[in-house]
């Protein structure tokens, strides 16, 4: 049996970036996921007649890797709100970057913003200013905590601005998290060009806004995909990869293993031959993200589609009736709590109910009891992304077998974008190995 091209196990953004990547390539691919859901990490969930996500996403302009893909699968831009950053806490906060070319485009939203002293705003732009002028290299890495300490940025810049981007970005506590990949965010987004900085909320659950639409396009170009098979071994030899538990014994040429990084290290360690790579892996530590949704009469809603809340023990209110805007009869909150907290503690109802005042605080008004809640839990949603953490790349020491996922080695975070240029730096390496000359386009 002649050995196909590739095999890809792990259905989520990572794995099929790279799918996609060979298949626009005529590169016939399998992709194999253990779920019957695709998306890994960030996928839709449908529970007692609702359609929610497994965890709230943002994207933003930057992440122009997914973008790309997205409109190559044939998503529509309706599939996105966009917004220009804006950072709003009510009766605390309401900062607005302005529709101007960048740098004034920050600039005039923080002249203009609501809740800043002119220390605070000056602090703000000296800080991103210095940053610029070391080109957003730190000399060494360090906590983002101990970074803005270093630039005397405000207390109200620390605890209202940079630590709550920082615990969304890298899902990590200033005091734990690397400032250089912080610093590498603010790059690509604050100091970027302006639509840079937009955030592009999901209308659409996160699995129909790229994984279902990518399966649709890599089974109109001889790739499959395959649900609800669990790839449990590899068997490598000079034959090819034969994967324990696809039942059609089909050997393949190469594999790229695009699931979690502690679902990839049996599949490693099966190979006998990626020791190191194992124990570097199962080193990462990490953080939790918890999501909890309320659903409401329509009356009931928030100051906008996103708004960060000034007490604990959520951190970001998601309004579900203000990001589609469509007409419903009910409008679902959702509320994320990211990294490590005494939350981990709570049971679920002690959850909802601590959300639920959470929330009448906020809106200044009594609310009647949800009518449906939901509380999902990823305990390891993230990689706890720590000054100097070494992550592993793409490349194994198996010939023909490579890593991909938000927690390969990258400039960035784990976030979509990192997982999608990590399925696309695969793609390039399996094409390599295939002998097929140049580069992927990225335009």
């Amino acid at each position: 049996m002649t050995p196909r091209p590739v095999a890809i196990i792990g259905a989520g953004y990572a794995g099929l970036a790279c799918a996609v990547e060979l298949a626009r390539r005529q590169v016939p691919v399998s992709v194999f996921e253990r779920s019957h859901s695709l998306g890994g990490r960030a996928r839709g969930v449908f529970k007692d007649g609702w359609q929610v996500d497994n965890g709230q996403h943002i994207l933003l302009g930057a992440y122009a890797e997914l973008t790309r893909l997205m409109r190559l699968v044939g998503v529509t831009p309706r599939a996105l709100r966009t917004l220009p950053l804006t950072l709003e806490i009510p009766e605390v906060l309401s900062l607005r970057a302005a529709g101007l070319p960048a740098p004034w485009h920050l600039a005039w939203g923080l002249l203009r913003a609501k809740g800043l002293t002119w220390r605070d705003r000056k602090a703000a732009m000296a800080f991103l200013d210095r940053l610029k002028k070391c080109r957003f290299r730190l000399e060494r890495d360090t906590t983002v905590a101990h970074l803005l300490i270093q630039h005397s940025q405000t207390p109200f810049l620390r605890q209202r601005i940079w630590e709550p981007l920082c615990v969304a970005a890298l899902n990590t506590p200033a005091e734990d998290a690397s400032a250089q990949v912080f610093v590498n965010v603010l790059r690509d987004s604050l100091a970027a060009d302006a639509r840079a900085s937009d955030m592009l909320l999901p209308r659409v659950d996160l699995s129909e806004l790229f994984p279902v639409p990518a399966t649709r396009y890599l089974g109109s170009r001889r790739g499959v995909v395959n649900t609800a098979t669990p790839i449990t071994a590899l068997d490598a030899s000079d034959e090819g990869f034969l994967l324990k538990g696809d039942a059609s014994e089909q050997r393949y040429q190469q594999v790229v293993l695009a699931t979690a990084p502690y679902h990839a290290t049996a599949l490693l360690a099966s190979t006998g031959r990626c020791e190191r790579l194992v124990a570097l892996i199962d080193g990462l530590d990490y953080e939790p993200i918890v999501t909890i949704y309320l659903a409401y009469p329509a009356d009931v809603g928030l100051t906008g589609p996103l708004v960060g809340l000034p007490d604990g023990p959520g951190q970001w209110g998601f309004d579900r009736a203000r990001i589609t805007g469509l007409p419903a009869d009910h409008n679902l909150l959702s509320v994320v709590i990211s990294a490590r907290g005494p939350h981990e503690e709570w049971d679920r109802e002690t959850l909802i109910v601590a959300i639920h005042a959470q929330l009448e605080r906020l809106l200044h008004r009594r609310l009647p009891a949800p009518e449906w809640s939901q509380v999902i839990t990823e305990k390891r949603a993230t990689f706890a992304c720590r000054p100097g953490l070494q992550r592993p790349t793409h490349r194994t020491p198996v010939p023909g077998l490579w890593l991909a996922g938000d927690y390969v080695e990258s400039e960035y975070p784990a976030t979509l974008e990192s997982a999608v240029r990590s399925g696309i730096t695969c793609a390039q390496a399996v094409l390599t190995r295939l002998g097929q000359a140049g580069a992927l386009s990225t335009g």
